[in-house]
């Protein structure tokens, strides 16, 4: 006999060869369904900031607010405009959210949101924290990229850009 191992072929019977696509089959659904599932958090995360970005990067009605009061989740104060607005009407009084307000008394960069009293922080701080929902959403996709589909390098980004997004806003406002 010469040097070579003789290869012998086993035959699987068919049942076995069709359990096996079977199962090939789930874990490609069950990979396809963890993908859908990251997706929909990332799409649903910018979904729900995007009002406020776009408010915050590119809002028409901008101006000043001095914060009066606060209560309720909200601080109000008189709101005094810079330019014309882009012709639309300027409110004399605006909201904002409590948490990007800091103190009674300080006089904060906002936009307002049209066709509302509403206004949204600008510059750097209120920029990231117009995103701060993306950041979580992109925490949560990391659990399951990591879990359902195994990509540990790639949860691990985007667990950290969402950090660094809410971590980011937070110092931001803080500091």
């Amino acid at each position: 006999m010469s040097g070579r191992a003789t290869r012998t072929r086993t035959r699987r019977s068919g049942i076995r060869r069709l359990g096996e696509s079977a199962f090939g089959l789930l874990l490609v659904a069950r990979a396809g369904l963890m993908a859908l599932v990251a997706v929909v958090l990332v799409v649903a995360g910018v979904w729900a900031s995007w009002g406020n970005v776009s408010t915050a990067m590119a809002g028409d009605v901008r101006g000043t607010v001095r914060i009066a009061e606060c209560g309720d989740g909200e601080c109000s104060g008189p709101f005094s405009g810079a330019g014309d607005g882009g012709g639309r009407k300027q409110p004399a009084k605006v909201s904002v959210a409590e948490f990007v307000a800091g103190e009674r008394g300080e006089t904060l960069d906002v936009a307002v949101k049209p066709g509302s009293r509403h206004a949204v922080r600008t510059g750097p701080a209120g920029v990231l924290y117009a995103w701060v929902p993306v950041g979580g959403a992109l925490l949560l996709a990391s659990l399951v990229v990591a879990g359902g589909l195994r990509m540990r390098r790639t949860a691990w980004a985007m667990g950290l850009g969402g950090a660094l997004i809410m971590g980011g806003a937070w110092a931001l406002l803080s500091f």
